[in-house]
């Protein structure tokens, strides 16, 4: 097990010591392979107490002997799953959301598992990881809750956009990820009816398809060889992306947000999609 500075050819993976890590390092290992990026295990060890300095005591000595056995394991079975990824692994003191945000800083990407906590208890657990680190990392965060669904066929990857930037940045991932995967891409606008509408409904839906048609313009002269659908689905967004991407790949979306608990900003449809979808979610942030 080696250890080495993150950088922006790294994919990051979160390791959990008392979980199964076997769905996410599957995902992160075979994006490795398919963009020809380092691999990154970090798995990160708290101190017993309520410190933040390093716990030398017998029971810390023997969290962190587990912690590195664990480690271990998990970068030989990405070696075997993907024998030409470089993986490296890094044992970290510390508490796991801020370890792995630290670590997520000049990635490319950080992948993390699941636990499928309630919206409460995924903000009050202290083992939580899934929202900090996905408010804070200044690079996509993909959360594999559940196998993708490459099973489907056609393949698909779902994009939800919305017209804002962080949609703009989202898309343009989406696209990237069906022409690696040779998958078609659903481009999916969900438009919830105002309580009082002020204009025809067929009009506000007509600019809904102008959008998502101005959106992919670019993006599908780049990408020639990805199959492009267009949605406008009507509805609640988190309930109509997440049966939009119930066989698909994954699911693709932009995220922002202003406000909520200690600064973690991620928008209610990212946060509903996270404890919804049953494929993984990709998250992009803004610029």
């Amino acid at each position: 097990m080696t250890s080495h500075r993150t950088g922006s050819h790294d994919i990051v993976v979160g390791v959990d010591p008392e979980r199964d890590w076997h769905l996410a390092l599957a995902w992160a290992a075979d994006e490795a392979q398919r963009r020809r990026l380092l691999l990154r295990l970090v798995l990160a060890v708290p101190p017993q107490h309520d410190t933040h300095h390093v716990d030398d005591t017998p029971g810390q000595t023997a969290l962190r002997q587990a912690g590195a056995d664990r480690l271990g394991q998990a970068c030989n079975w990405v070696r075997d799953r993907q024998p030409e990824v470089s993986v490296t692994g890094d044992l970290l003191g510390g508490f796991p959301a801020p370890v792995l945000g630290g670590a997520a800083r000049e990635a490319r990407m950080i992948v993390l598992g699941s636990r499928r906590l309630g919206r409460t208890a995924e903000f009050f657990s202290a083992g939580s990881l899934v929202v900090p680190v996905t408010a804070q990392a200044r690079c996509p965060v993909v959360v594999v809750g559940d196998a993708e669904h490459i099973s489907q066929q056609p393949p698909y990857v779902v994009a939800g956009i919305d017209g804002g930037a962080s949609a703009t940045a989202a898309l343009a991932l989406a696209f990237d990820e069906a022409d690696l995967r040779g998958a078609a891409l659903r481009v999916v606008c969900v438009w919830q009816p105002p309580l009082i509408m002020l204009d025809d409904e067929e009009v506000a839906l007509r600019a809904q398809r102008t959008l998502l048609s101005e959106a992919t313009a670019g993006l599908s002269e780049k990408y020639p060889d990805v199959h492009v659908t267009h949605e406008v689905l009507t509805g609640h967004p988190v309930e109509e992306l997440a049966r939009a991407a119930e066989h698909a790949l994954s699911v693709v979306v932009g995220r922002r947000g202003t406000g909520g608990y200690t600064g973690m900003r991620i928008g209610s449809v990212v946060h509903g999609l996270l404890h919804r979808a049953h494929c993984p979610v990709i998250t992009v942030p803004t610029g």
